[in-house]
């Protein structure tokens, strides 16, 4: 099979743990572009905080970002798909989080918004490398649909706990997966990477057949499952690697370079 479409999360897959592409994937993924083959990301993160790596890899293609909720071209910024989370649903997250004093992340228009300032958001930031702005009671701000929405917690259990709530209250209208073990990511249910990226596909004329996609945490299960060749990186979940039909080296050790030699450089 020849593939015609790599689709490559960020954080804990093509990035290092100092949130840098090696010269080795760069290398391989310009080798892979080379080759015909089309690059893409497919990131939770805001299209700001991924559209640098994208212009590292001098990529010209539509980016999937905030789990799907946000596709937009890389080069000219044209605005693909756009799926918010419903307000009423969002409203009640921010009540249902907030009075138990939990840290929310609000999108809003590729900008990020937070009650205040606090350990949970400069840890957010940190990795992001993106600004925020402080409003203060994020219910009486929020007037319009929010691209995502993402729970803080340095709590694991917390994290599992409104995961297991926000799945069963909102199954029909909401996706609701951790992505890091303090992240809980929150967007519209036909907002995932795994729908965005056979949209991609499909725009391209690419068959499922001919997609790899690469990930590590649960909202790239139906990334991989969706792909023909799903891959996850030695330093994935558990139930990632359930999902993926290979498994390759850790994103500290190239794996994206080592799928990509095996199976479109060859």
């Amino acid at each position: 099979m020849s593939f015609k479409l790599l689709a490559l999360d960020l954080d804990d897959t093509l990035l290092n743990e100092e949130f840098v592409i090696s010269e080795k994937n760069k290398k391989a993924i310009h080798e892979a572009i080379r080759k015909g083959v089309t690059v893409t990301l497919a990131t939770g993160r805001m299209f700001r905080s991924t559209l640098p790596y994208a212009q590292q890899l001098e990529l010209d293609v539509p980016l999937i970002t905030y789990h799907g909720a946000l596709v937009k071209t890389a080069r000219t910024q044209e605005q693909i798909f756009h799926c918010p989370v419903p307000l009423q649903a969002a409203l009640e997250i921010i009540d249902l989080l907030e009075e138990n004093g939990n840290h929310l992340n609000l999108y809003l228009n590729d900008e990020l918004f937070v009650r205040e300032d606090n350990e949970m958001i400069r840890l957010y930031v940190s990795i992001a490398d993106v600004d925020y702005q402080s409003v203060g009671n994020l219910r009486e701000f929020l007037k319009v649909e929010p691209t995502k929405m993402t729970m803080i917690s340095s709590e694991e259990d917390t994290i599992k706990s409104y995961w297991n709530l926000f799945s069963q209250k909102y199954k029909n209208q909401l996706k609701v997966v951790p992505s890091k073990p303090y992240f809980l990511e929150i967007t519209n249910a036909r907002a995932t990477k795994g729908q965005a990226l056979k949209a991609l596909a499909d725009s391209l004329g690419v068959k499922r057949e001919e997609v790899i996609a690469i990930g590590d945490s649960y909202n790239d299960i139906d990334m991989l499952e969706y792909a023909g060749l799903g891959v996850a990186v030695e330093n994935a979940r558990e139930d990632v690697k359930k999902a993926a039909d290979y498994i390759t080296a850790s994103n500290i050790n190239d794996g994206v370079t080592q799928v990509i030699n095996k199976y479109i450089l060859r």
